[in-house]
Formats: structure tokens, C-alpha cells, sequence
């Protein structure tokens, strides 16, 4: 496992609290810098695509959870933090274009793999 692969939560809690819900993005650094002290992500990868290919997809997943159930502009709001945040910060962020096919999704994936390598290395 790679030190700096990790489940980025607070990147989501600024996404979906801050960008969907209006949640103060000054609270949330407070809350983040309070439980996890200076530790923050080396890399996060964003899956981006437009929202309604994603509300498609999910919606022919069969039942939708509660976030799936918000309407367009909470998630055009998720999705503009998500890609606000990536462009603050391009080194920590990587975008894939998740609205390819799944196997164009893998194989940008499987050309990222050296250079998350390289990185790990040092």
C-alpha cells in the first residue's frame, strides 16, 4: 500500500457538504485541521464526468441512495467544489474523464500507475 493513496473524506465533506449543502468552507478546514492536524492527501484522483451521465448510470444501477436522490443542482454544486478544488491545488489532483467507457477509464488508470510509482519511490 502507498502511504499517499488514501480515501480523501475531507476532499468529499468540501464537495458535498461545502459545494452541495452551503456548508461554511472555513468551518470545514477548522473541523479538518482540528481532527487530523496537519496530515492531508498526496494525491486524489477525480472521477469527473457531467451529471447527467452520472444520474444516468446510477439510475440504471436500480434503487438510488440518499445522495443519488438530490436534485441536478446539488450535484452540478458537488461537482464544480470537486473541480474548484482540483484547480487549486493541480499537483495534489489528478482528473480522469470518467465519461469514457469503462475500459478507456482503466487504461488511463493503468497509464497513471508509473507515475504513481515514481512518486511513491520519492
Amino acid at each position: 500500500m502507498f502511504p499517499f493513496l488514501s480515501i480523501p473524506k475531507q476532499d468529499s465533506t468540501y464537495a458535498y457538504q461545502g459545494g452541495g449543502r452551503g456548508l461554511s468552507l472555513e468551518r470545514i478546514a477548522t473541523l479538518e485541521t482540528f481532527v487530523q492536524g496537519d496530515l492531508r492527501p498526496d494525491l486524489t484522483l477525480v472521477f469527473d464526468l457531467p451529471v447527467e451521465v452520472g444520474l444516468a448510470r446510477a439510475s440504471a444501477r436500480g434503487r438510488l441512495d440518499r445522495f443519488e436522490l438530490e436534485g441536478r443542482a446539488f450535484f452540478d454544486a458537488v461537482r464544480s467544489a470537486f473541480l474548484a478544488r482540483a484547480k487549486a491545488e493541480p499537483a495534489r489532483y489528478y482528473l480522469l474523464d470518467a465519461a469514457q467507457p469503462l475500459t478507456q477509464v482503466q487504461q488511463a488508470i493503468d497509464a497513471l500507475l508509473p507515475t504513481l510509482l515514481e512518486r511513491a519511490r520519492g
